[in-house]
């Protein structure tokens, strides 16, 4: 296989729904003012996870070291809730067991839902009650929003994980994008934005880090730019917006229907961070839990040769252009939302 990045155009979903076998289900409290994010494999996806902020939050990303036993997943959970967000997976588990899925130990199957959490209790909403149980319940409604329709474009903003996001430059949101290649296997990510930092090098004209790297159709709602004029010779601002020690964090899912081993999503799961860094300033701090998980659904295209090491690089720089889009994408999906509420 040689790979070439004209052949790439978005899906007709611009986000996770172009991705063969893998299908992705949200719920939120409008009142808490947060949520859950579920994406859930047809059958067991091969996955890989990287950690680049300071104060993460998860569940089994342990499962997912190269040293480890299996490879294969079940489902990829993200949530709102700090560390009480962490009963979420809990419920899809236990969701997905009624159904049969799981690892099979003997007669017991265990099913295997990694989870990634962002900080969402101080912004703005009622206070959590750490005893009601609300993430579970979240879980268990994520498992029965799952999308069943295809070719409808994914959802932005204020939904699922990102439904009480926010950066240093005020909301945040759930974000999408997604490139298919012209023989039709595709790559796509979703980021919940809830970065310390902000995604504008000039929020006073609009103008968004991630801009260069978008596509048409990305932004509706903004006429697209040359490039060229979009960044000008200004010094480069930064905004944080807080210092309470893993108040924030922005976590995703790349994903492809292309056949790679855990091994290469490793890669790509690290080259998939650059697509934070692009879009967010800063990134990667002391106070971000930044994570992002990799899956393969392996359901369309060719393995890639373990020695196409040219064309992984290339996938790997095309998942991280598509998190900068989803970064783009969910903040200003998000941002509308919030001003429409207001």
């Amino acid at each position: 296989m040689s790979i070439e990045t004209q052949h790439f155009l978005p899906g007709p979903c611009n986000g996770l729904g172009d991705i063969a076998g893998l299908r992705v289900g949200h719920a939120h409290d409008a009142t808490v003012r947060t949520g859950v994010s579920l994406a859930l494999g047809d059958a067991p996806m091969l996955a890989a996870v990287d950690v680049r902020g300071g104060a993460p939050g998860t569940r089994e990303t342990d499962l997912l070291g190269a040293s480890a036993t299996v490879e294969r997943v079940d489902a990829i959970v993200l949530s709102g809730g700090s560390a009480f967000g962490l009963e979420a997976a809990s419920a899809v588990q236990s969701a997905l067991a009624k159904q049969g899925r799981g690892f099979a130990v003997g007669n017991a199957r265990v099913p295997l839902v990694p989870q990634a959490i962002l900080f969402d209790l101080l912004n703005g909403g009622e206070a959590l009650d750490p005893a009601s149980g609300l993430y579970g319940r979240l879980g268990a409604q994520a498992v029965k929003a799952l999308a069943q329709a295809t070719g409808q474009a994914d959802q932005q903003g204020a939904i699922g994980a990102g439904f009480g996001a926010t950066t240093g430059a005020g909301p945040g949101g759930l974000g999408t994008a997604s490139l298919r290649h012209r023989d039709g296997w595709s790559l796509a990510a979703l980021v919940a934005v809830n970065a310390v930092g902000s995604p504008f090098c000039d929020a006073s004209a609009d103008q968004l880090w991630a801009e260069p790297w978008l596509l048409a159709g990305d932004l509706p709602s903004r006429p697209s730019q040359p490039a060229a004029t979009r960044m000008g010779a200004s010094p480069l601002p930064m905004s944080l917006k807080g210092h309470d020690l893993g108040a924030n964090t922005s976590i995703g899912l790349i994903a492809t229907d292309l056949p790679l081993t855990q091994k290469q999503l490793r890669r790509v799961a690290a080259m998939a961070h650059n697509g934070l860094a692009r879009a967010l300033r800063p990134s990667h701090t002391p106070l971000d839990g930044d994570t992002l998980f990799a899956v393969s659904t392996g359901a369309r295209g060719q393995p890639l040769d373990e020695a196409a090491l040219y064309d992984l690089a290339i996938i790997g720089e095309l998942l991280a252009d598509c998190v900068t889009r989803a970064v783009a994408r969910g903040v200003e999906a998000g941002r509308a939302f919030w001003q429409a509420a207001a």
